[in-house]
């Protein structure tokens, strides 16, 4: 038996009645309206929203694992208005208004997520604090400043995206160095994998039945193939983000991006008076490579990184799950930001794959001739958008005609990536780039001409 309190911190500070499960494999074919393929945010979420829709229709969601055992339960714990794609090129594709209708949709996604958590009694550690991105150099607080005209350029003042000056955010954080930073309200700190769990017993309780321990190994129109059975559907959904590349014939759409976490005891009062942070906000700076932490409901830190490798042939594996280097680097990092926490015990370490599109792009649809929909590609940022998937899904199956199916992302294909050795050269170049910028950046105090071919070798 796995031992899925390990997988997280989150996983490990569930209580007893959600960390267990008595939810059955799939042991013989059947036939439901809705196959779900992947008991993660999204094909939760849809799920939830279906059984709004249409109450009668009978949901089956299968997963290799338990629900939540994938970047679901793992991540950093934002739930933010943060979208993949650059709003500069959802508006020279789709045009100014379809580029802005995007990223209200995703500010709206934050309170539409408070709301159903509120409603629905979720207990998820639910805290709209923002998030603070440092500026620790004048270079990124040039940055910073361009970072904040850019949103103004696009309609959006200071109660969406503010410039912090260096009084202003060390009201919020007391981080070293600062020269000033950016506050955005649409993020809140949340445990992921109490939300994933509960939601996974609300959509239950409902009616949808959730079979663990049930791997998908194709799905085709009308069909997913499993371990246990074959599920005959009208509709079936793919759920699977950075394990879509487990299907057969699916190993080029989505690539398995590792990303790393640590944890902190329990910090003190005292300790928390000279960090600040005060309203559980989310931070990062504006290095290249990113970064990405909260201050957890039991006055921890949570903190990560995007650090670790690609691996050969879109590999995903436990034992990628630690890195000897990266996890005793963010600590390191951390104490950057807050040198009080340098002699802190590191309690949990932990890992896990996010899904990348070839062009960066995430997506939510539904092919109506085969009955095949889909979301994904979140690039890590899928906290929030998930939600956002499962309503765009939960109005396309039900043919509901409404202003989020009209949305850029809806119906958009990426290209598959490149076969192997070449994406495994690419992806890794990219980290390798990014990681040597953010040195070069440090000792000469100028922009890395490096990083801007990242944007160029990935797509964005």
């Amino acid at each position: 038996m796995t031992d899925y309190r390990s997988k997280s911190l989150w996983w490990n500070t569930l209580p007893e009645e959600l960390a267990t499960s008595s939810r059955y494999a799939l042991h013989s074919d059947i036939d439901v309206d809705v196959a779900i393929v992947g008991a993660g945010y999204t094909g939760l979420w849809t799920a939830y929203y279906l059984q709004q829709r249409d109450p009668n229709l009978n949901i089956a969601i299968i997963d290799a694992e338990v629900a939540g055992y994938g970047a679901s339960g793992r991540n950093g714990g934002w739930c933010s208005a943060y979208f993949p794609t650059e709003i500069e090129k959802l508006g020279r594709i789709h045009g100014r208004e379809s580029a802005r209708a995007m990223q209200d949709a995703m500010h709206d996604t934050v309170t539409e997520v408070e709301n159903v958590v509120k409603a629905e009694g979720i207990d998820c550690e639910w805290q709209r604090g923002g998030t603070i991105s440092f500026a620790r150099t004048p270079l990124q607080w040039q940055r910073a400043q361009d970072y904040i005209h850019h949103w103004e350029q696009w309609g959006y003042g200071a109660e969406h995206y503010a410039l912090l000056s260096a009084g202003e955010a060390k009201e919020r954080a007391q981080a070293t160095n600062l020269f000033g930073a950016t506050y955005t309200p649409h993020v809140a700190a949340i445990n992921p994998a109490k939300l994933v769990r509960l939601l996974a017993n609300l959509v239950e309780k409902r009616g949808a039945t959730i079979y663990e321990h049930t791997a998908a190994t194709k799905i085709e129109p009308g069909k997913v193939f499993t371990t246990g059975g074959v599920i005959s559907a009208r509709y079936v959904v793919r759920a699977t983000e950075g394990y879509t590349k487990t299907l057969e014939g699916q190993k080029r759409k989505i690539v398995p991006i590792y990303s790393l976490m640590m944890a902190t005891e329990p910090l003190s009062a005292q300790v928390w008076d000279q960090i600040g942070l005060a309203q559980r906000e989310t931070f990062g700076d504006f290095r290249n490579l990113i970064i990405y932490g909260q201050r957890t409901a039991d006055n921890r830190f949570a903190f990560g990184g995007r650090g670790a490798p690609y691996h050969f042939g879109s590999s995903i594996k436990d034992e990628y799950d630690q890195h000897s280097e990266v996890h005793p680097a963010l600590l390191g990092v951390l104490a950057e930001l807050f040198p009080v926490v340098a002699d802190a015990k590191v309690t949990h370490t932990w890992g896990g794959p996010l899904g990348v599109a070839r062009d960066w792009m995430a997506s939510a649809g539904l092919d109506r001739k085969t009955g095949i929909a889909w979301a994904g590609g979140y690039v890590g940022d899928g906290v929030g958008t998930t939600n956002l998937s499962g309503r765009t899904l939960a109005d396309l199956i039900t043919n509901q005609e409404t202003p989020i199916t009209k949305l850029p992302w809806v119906n958009h294909k990426s290209r598959n990536w490149e076969v192997e050795p070449l994406r495994w050269i690419g992806a890794n170049a990219g980290l390798q780039i990014m990681t040597r910028a953010d040195h070069a950046e440090d000792k000469t105090g100028k922009p890395s001409k490096l990083a801007g071919v990242v944007s160029k070798l990935l797509g964005q």
